[in-house]
């Protein structure tokens, strides 16, 4: 029997009404993550409304896939917090075992700007304490719970114990979060977006959190491909596009071992 199973967490006290963010899904941080900016926590476009995009060339349509492209447009309000005028479009596509997000940002303005981005993926898991994390080993990172102090990972794959907030600079195109319980494995690629985030509150910042459940952390992980160590620069009509597929695999534990085919035991 096929059982369906919400692979993207929601929290259990989202809020679904302006001006505050959903907790969950997959915000998207632009034009600014985190509050490395002058603008609101993880800039504004999460919590703007979106349009139907009638016009998303020059992306090829997908053969086989159910897709939908959205477009957000700089409003008069945006730019008095943000004075540039810019298209941000994304295609969803979803086919049997994917979801591929395809997010470009263009300069419609007469001037350079630079922007931080992020797929802020929160993820859907069985236990927080028995997940690995693996392609990020040997890398630095920069722990926003130390100042942003900038250190190496040790461990030979990011598992948890504690809160975490970290982001991770030159990441492989390729990250596989391993949960053992439900004997699944999120595999992450991702293109034009160089780092990767690793974050949970843990119990004490989720009881801080308004719109997020007392245990709600125990479920969740959230792992984004990013741009942030180095803004994205766009001259005058410039354009900028990145890509992230997301897919699971059926999988046992297989420590260090990234490719889908052989999380499966597949030669």
């Amino acid at each position: 029997m096929n059982e369906e199973r919400e692979l993207l967490f929601m929290s259990s006290k989202a809020i679904r009404k302006p001006p505050k963010a959903i907790r969950g899904g997959i915000p998207i941080c632009f034009p600014q993550f985190a509050n490395l900016g002058l603008l609101e926590h993880h800039g504004f476009a999460r919590n703007r409304l979106w349009s139907l995009d009638s016009s998303p060339s020059p992306l090829p349509p997908d053969n086989q896939q159910s897709s939908v492209d959205l477009v957000l447009k700089s409003t008069e309000e945006d730019l008095k917090t943000w004075p540039h005028r810019f298209e941000l479009r994304l295609r969803m596509s979803l086919s049997a075992g994917k979801l591929t997000l395809i997010p470009r940002v263009r300069n419609t303005d007469n001037k350079a700007f630079s922007f931080t981005f992020a797929l802020r993926n929160y993820l859907s898991v069985s236990d927080i304490s028995e997940l690995r994390v693996e392609g990020l080993e040997t890398l630095d990172y920069f722990d926003n719970l130390l100042h942003r102090e900038r250190y190496t990972e040790q461990a030979d794959a990011i598992t948890f114990d504690g809160e975490i907030d970290r982001v991770y600079l030159s990441t492989p195109t390729k990250i596989a979060v391993i949960d053992h319980e439900k004997k699944r494995t999120f595999v992450m690629r991702k293109e034009g977006m160089p780092d990767a985030v690793v974050w949970n509150p843990w119990d004490k910042k989720a009881k801080a959190l308004s719109d997020l459940g007392d245990e709600d952390y125990k479920t969740m992980l959230c792992v984004d491909s990013a741009a942030i160590e180095t803004p994205i620069v766009l001259k005058p009509f410039e354009e900028w596009k990145g890509r992230q597929e997301l897919s699971t695999v059926s999988s046992s534990y297989f420590s260090g071992q990234l490719d889908p085919r052989k999380v499966l035991g597949i030669s």
